[in-house]
């Protein structure tokens, strides 16, 4: 093994040296069934050294990232060869960031070199801003404990129909029987005034219905790359008004307040205003979510060089743990069937607004959500 003073956040960073990788290399090739029955098999399948890198893999991974030489993953680590963007940060790659904390598939590595059989779940998003959910197979070969069999499921699709199921079964029914309640209570109203207040109060619960189903169909156009982009000339102010008045009477604002930044700059600029409202709505949402009653929830904007910032701030703290993974998909900090709010956020932003999403959290300070756009799309 070659020795190395390579600093580690978390995994080690040791390497085995080529020579070692070639040895085990051969060793796994010699075992001829191994091969047909690993390419028979629909799932990526690699053995792993005790310093996480492939000795061995099989033609699933092969189709996955176009090669045809099983020989050019021999010595990486998992997280380099599916182009994690984590997996390239540090001089000790894949398993040595802070990021590396929560990763499911270094975590079920390290616990395979130890002996255990295990299964876990990943995010990775790779460099190119696409992201998987992934479920992980690990556990030690048989006697020889210095490797480990390592098993890789797309759980992508899966994961997306249990958000939007819980979306649309959840969210939106409860958003359309709010509706139905309104009216019903309207049929049954004869003061005027009274009549009035119930209308307005229909009309923001049929907006915001609207509006989830609108989200999450966006969603899903963007993540094929099919979302058209129309640039249009907006002002901040009428932005960010718009999104606060949407969910001044929502449930979710009950008990908290919702304050645009007295002193924002009312620039104009260009972009798609369907897309840019989308973003501010999921911001403000997981703000007024993370807000405890009684507190305000902040939105402002304004320009900063030759951008146009927006942003959203509360008064709560994300642990370390949740910041570490908040812009992956299907995260969420609010429990299982959640977690394309934030996730939506950088796509959208990222990827057809062209600018970029970022945050802060501490505990002094709380945690703002920030996106940073063009002042003209497409220039």
């Amino acid at each position: 093994m070659e020795s190395s003073a390579i600093p580690t956040q978390y995994a080690p960073a040791e390497r085995a040296s080529s020579e070692e990788i070639q040895a085990q290399s051969v060793f796994f090739s010699k075992l001829h069934y191994l091969k047909g029955f690993s390419d028979a098999l629909p799932n990526i399948f690699l053995a792993l050294n005790k310093h996480r890198q492939i000795v061995f893999a099989n033609q699933a991974l092969l189709d996955l990232v176009g090669r045809k030489r099983p020989e050019e993953f021999y010595g990486l680590r998992p997280g380099e060869v599916l182009n994690c963007i984590h997996a390239h940060e540090t001089e000790g790659g894949c398993g040595t960031t802070e990021f590396c904390r929560t990763c499911g598939a270094v975590n079920a590595i390290l616990a395979a070199i130890d002996g255990e059989k295990n299964i876990k779940e990943c995010r990775i998003t790779n460099r190119d801003g696409e992201s998987l959910d992934l479920r992980i197979w690990a556990g030690p070969y048989m006697d020889r404990k210095e490797f480990i069999f390592f098993v890789v499921q797309d759980i992508s699709h899966e994961k997306r129909r249990r958000v939007l199921e819980r979306i649309f079964f959840h969210d939106v029914l409860n958003t359309a029987g709010g509706v139905r309640g309104l009216a019903e209570l309207l049929k049954e109203e004869e003061d005027t005034q009274e009549a009035a207040e119930l209308m307005d109060m229909i009309e923001t619960a049929a907006s915001t219905l609207i509006e989830e189903i609108n989200t999450q169909r966006a969603l899903s156009v963007a993540e094929t790359g099919d979302l058209a982009v129309e640039p249009e000339k907006i002002h901040v102010n009428e932005l960010l008004k718009e999104v606060s008045d949407l969910y001044e009477n929502h449930e979710v604002s009950q008990d908290r307040h919702i304050v645009i930044q007295p002193d924002t700059e009312d620039m104009a600029f260009s972009t798609d205003r369907t897309l840019v409202r989308r973003v501010l709505v999921n911001m403000l949402k997981n703000a007024l979510e993370a807000a405890s009653a009684g507190e305000t929830v902040t939105i402002g904007g304004g320009r900063r060089e030759n951008s146009v910032k927006l942003w959203v701030h509360n008064q709560g703290h994300m642990p370390r743990t949740s910041q570490l993974q908040v812009f992956q998909r299907s995260f969420s900090t609010k429990g299982k069937g959640r977690g394309l709010g934030t996730y939506s956020i950088k796509l959208l932003t990222e990827r057809y607004l062209k600018g970029t999403a970022s945050f802060t959290s501490t505990e002094t300070d709380g945690t703002t959500f920030q996106i940073s756009l063009p002042t003209q799309l497409g220039e």
